[in-house]
């Protein structure tokens, strides 16, 4: 098959950076108030919890998928999901963003400020039980469906991984960019925008758990 599954890859890694979700708002605001460097830790936790579902997945398909056909396991990590979701979004509402002057940034960030951005990209992408069924699905068919050997699965996944972790940069280096015009009230509405979204995905992940089970 040569690079053909790399470039599989490639194309689903593309797709799912078109979608708007969660991610998308916690990318674009962290990018924008903590720049490159805060948007880049939210990412390096959404890219790590996908590497473990995929290493999970792949590893113990068979397992996984059994656990994961069990209607109270979708339940408790669809409530849980939607409450982490909520959670945040309404820690953003409540919240104003930091000052972000070059010289004031040092005195706005928290000490443990890089892990709690890490820990919000890692939170967000493995409490979603849709991240999770994802996967099981994209495994499900390159192992079964294609029947790829190691290093073609090593291609195909990585090229997913690869064109997301390019592009969650580029929409960093975009709402950094961006942000350099913006006065403090447009901050303010940044952070109101991505926080109500935050819990609108929460509830719309309930009930569609709800629905699913």
């Amino acid at each position: 098959m040569g690079m053909f599954p790399l470039w599989e890859g490639v194309k689903l890694g593309l797709m799912l950076s078109c979608l708007v979700g969660p991610l998308f708002f916690a990318l674009v605001q962290s990018g924008a108030e903590f720049g490159v460097r805060g948007g880049t830790l939210v990412g390096l936790g959404i890219w790590i919890s996908d590497i473990l579902f995929i290493i999970a997945v792949y590893l113990g398909l068979a397992q996984i998928k059994q656990i994961a056909n069990s209607p109270a396991f979708t339940l408790y990590l669809g409530v849980g999901g939607s409450i982490t979701l909520a959670a945040f979004g309404l820690g953003a509402l409540l919240s104003k963003p930091p000052l972000l002057s070059e010289d004031t940034l040092h005195i706005s960030k928290p000490a443990n400020l890089h892990f709690t951005l890490w820990g919000k990209g890692f939170l967000i992408n493995t409490v979603n039980p849709f991240t999770f069924f994802f996967w099981i699905g994209v495994s499900g068919i390159s192992i079964v469906e294609n029947n790829l050997d190691t290093r073609e699965a090593v291609l195909f996944f990585g090229g997913i991984m690869g064109t997301i972790m390019c592009t969650d940069l580029l929409k960093v280096l975009g709402a950094k960019k961006i942000s350099r015009h913006f006065r403090p009230v447009h901050f303010l509405w940044l952070r109101r925008l991505s926080g109500a979204s935050l819990i609108i995905f929460g509830v719309v992940m309930i009930i569609r758990v709800l629905l699913m089970t």
